[in-house]
Formats: structure tokens, sequence, C-alpha cells
């Protein structure tokens, strides 16, 4: 009994402290995400226009596959577990794949993770505009 009571005293803690961290780090403004971010090592580019539509250029969403372009429809989605960026690929941009999330950390920079909790494949950085 005594386990039992610890067991749930530790969830309950590790639950309140999820919580907290993804409360530190802050709610990404959907409004703020259009912009251009690249991949520094690679020149990679990724543009969401504020009409909803991207273009991508020169990406890896997988770290694995070779970079293409392609382009589609954005689409911010508020989620509890974890806010991410939808990406809808128009026919034939990435082969058989028809969409592909995008995790924002922030207005700043944008992660590709093929597993949602492992580590990002490639991370862009927003570019100051011209």
């Amino acid at each position: 009994m005594r386990g039992r009571t610890r067991g749930r005293g530790l969830g309950a803690v590790l639950a309140a402290s999820a919580v907290l961290i993804s409360g530190c780090m802050g709610s990404v403004d959907p409004a703020g995400l259009p912009g251009v971010y690249r991949d520094g090592a690679t020149g990679g580019e990724l543009r969401l226009e504020s009409d909803g539509t991207f273009s991508a250029t020169g990406l890896s969403t997988d770290g694995s596959s070779d970079p293409a372009d392609f382009s589609g429809r954005w689409e911010f989605r508020d989620s509890q577990a974890s806010d991410f960026i939808y990406l809808t690929v128009d026919d034939g941009g990435l082969g058989r794949t028809s969409g592909v999330q995008l995790y924002p950390q922030g207005e700043e920079t944008v992660e590709f993770r093929p597993d949602p909790d492992g580590k990002p494949s490639l991370k862009l950085t927003r570019t100051p505009a011209p």
C-alpha cells in the first residue's frame, strides 16, 4: 500500500513538473510564424507565407533522405502534448509522404522531428527580412 501511494505521489510530481516546464516554453503565436527559415549548414530553406502556403527548397525532413523541393499548405495546431505546424505537401512533392509535422521552438526556430519525442533531424532558423 505504501509503495503504491509513493508511486502515485511521484507520478503527480512528474505530471506537475511537465506542465510547469511546458508552460515555461511559452506558447507560440501562429501570426508570428510566417517568414523564411534556413539551415545554415546546407542552405535549405522553408518559407511559411501568411496566406497559409509554404515552399521548401533543398530540405530533408527526416535526416536520411535526399534534400527535396516541395510545397503545399501549412496549419498551426495547438496540442496539449506539443504545438506543431502541419505541412500538407502537394501531390508528389515528397513521393508518398503527404504531410509532415514541424515543431516551432518559439518564433525563431522550427524543427523537423520524424519522432515527436526524439531529436530533431533538421533545425531551421528564421532569417532577417531583406
